[in-house]
């Protein structure tokens, strides 16, 4: 099979992308959450005689794992395995796998919303459990079947993206093959799916409960290119009882993509979607949401420089008001790698539009999508509408499996006729069209720790010092922790 065409992702989480792409059914995903995964890999490699690598039981798509390395005798058995491969006959690529992955965050938030909405302080535990089943035919065919139960304890306030009682996160049905000197792939079923750093289209990893996708897949690579063709319902999380979650009739989200991998030094992408939402409600539109979406992002690496810049046009209608907005992204860093702990010196630019004239019969108010609720913090305080953020950071490797993350961030709104949004455009109360464009400052530091190839803890505390302005509304500074365990199997 061939491996994912964007192994050579020029940013600070290509080797994490290199290592989940190991089985050639990848989509494109480019995930923060993917660094432990790159890790794990590195540090099970096999004996030295044996080039093969085992995959790695914390990856972040069990569906891109490839268990027939267990079919060659050199590399290292461990307990269970005859779980992770069970092969019916001679042909290494017919098997099963099966799997598992826990992971139990703890969270403190003493002020959510900077303390304007209805919620109070909580501290609590979310968990979520997933087991999978993983039929390889062949080379060809594929059937991967996974359950999620996503369940909070103690939280307060309960939403949509905190708790998902047992239910089908992933269900499709693969198939590859060489065409035309290229390959053609397909997925037919309930998937994830994402996009480069995820920061509009994700499989939300940072939340409780993943986004899934009732869709029908297709691609073809070729040489440096890669054509994406999808139509999707994002599925929607219902939990009143255990595997009742449905496609959203209210909600669809399809499109082409194309990749040309080493352009120049780096690799560009490009997409058009269209997002249509039923019942849509903003500050100043509401009704049908029928939005088109253009983004075109390119990332690459020169010595010791990276970036990845995104930019993303929105236009479109809810309802009979006019969409017009807009958003890009930056990361950018230069590693001293000869340094101790090889720091990497981080620059992050962020900006959305917002409303600037409500009543105009224009909705510029960006909508970010499906967004990953890692890009920022997982504190939940910055969304990505109506934004200029600018993060400088620092990270240091302070071991092969330790990764310390310290970041301030300085957030303004784009205007201040719109109001100031928390992740999930959830919108902080008696902000909009009042105060200055400053919204405050915020410090974050992270911990990534690899105890083992199965077991990851981290660490993550936010500090968020509003500004004046939204003081003078009853806003409070915001603290936040989570200390975050998992295993995989």
């Amino acid at each position: 099979m061939m491996q994912l065409r964007s192994l050579k992702r020029a940013t600070s989480k290509a080797a994490a992308c290199a290592a989940l792409a190991v089985c050639g059914w990848a989509d494109g995903v480019d995930a923060f959450a993917a660094d432990n995964a790159a890790d794990a890999v590195a540090g099970v490699a096999a004996a030295p005689q044996c080039t093969v690598k085992r995959p790695s039981p914390l990856s972040f798509n069990h569906w891109q794992e490839d268990w027939s390395v267990l079919a060659n005798p050199c590399v290292p058995r461990e307990p269970f395995d005859a779980l992770k491969y069970i092969s019916p006959g001679s042909d290494p690529s017919t098997y099963l796998s099966l799997g598992a992955t826990l992971r139990e965050r703890f969270e403190l938030n003493n002020t959510p919303l900077f303390g304007l909405g209805a919620a109070r302080p909580d501290s609590y535990v979310i968990e979520r459990a997933e087991v999978h089943a993983d039929a390889r035919i062949g080379q060809h065919v594929q059937a991967f079947f996974q359950l999620e139960d996503a369940r909070p304890f103690g939280k307060d306030a309960v939403s949509p993206v905190d708790k998902n009682q047992l239910d089908i996160e992933q269900a499709f049905v693969a198939f590859v093959y060489g065409v035309g000197g290229g390959t053609f792939k397909a997925r037919v079923g309930r998937q994830e799916m994402a996009f480069d750093l995820q920061r509009f289209v994700s499989v939300r990893d940072g939340p409780n409960v993943r986004q899934a996708f009732d869709a029908l897949w297709a691609d073809y690579e070729i040489d440096k290119w890669r054509f994406i063709g999808y139509m999707t319902q994002p599925v929607q999380n219902r939990d009143v009882t255990a595997f009742d979650d449905v496609s959203n009739r209210h909600l669809t989200f399809s499109g082409v993509r194309v990749e040309r991998a080493n352009t120049g030094p780096g690799d560009l992408s490009a997409y058009w979607s269209r997002y249509n939402r039923d019942n849509a409600r903003f500050l100043d539109a509401a009704g049908t949401e029928h939005r088109d979406v253009f983004d075109v992002r390119y990332a690459g690496k020169v010595a010791s420089f990276d970036w990845d810049a995104e930019s993303m046009v929105q236009t479109g209608h809810v309802g009979k008001d006019t969409i017009g907005a807009w958003a890009f992204g930056l990361l950018g860093g230069y590693t001293l790698a000869t340094v101790a702990g090889s720091p990497r010196f981080g620059l992050q630019v962020d900006g959305a539009s917002g409303d600037r004239h409500p009543g105009d019969g224009r909705v510029e108010t960006f909508n970010p999508l499906f967004p990953n609720g890692y890009y920022f913090t997982l504190a939940g305080y910055t969304g990505y509408s109506n934004l200029i953020h600018v993060k400088p950071s620092i990270t240091f490797k302070v071991s092969p499996k330790l990764t310390l993350l310290t970041a301030l961030g300085f957030q303004w709104r784009a205007t201040t006729g719109d109001a100031i949004y928390g992740q999930g455009m959830a919108v902080v109360p008696g902000t909009a069209g009042k105060g200055t464009r400053w919204t405050g400052m915020y410090a974050q530091i992270r911990a990534d720790w690899l105890v083992s190839p199965n077991v990851a803890l981290a660490l993550e505390a936010v500090h968020f010092e509003v500004g004046d302005s939204i003081r003078a509304l009853g806003a409070r500074n915001a603290d936040y922790v989570g200390v975050e365990a998992k295993f995989g199997w």
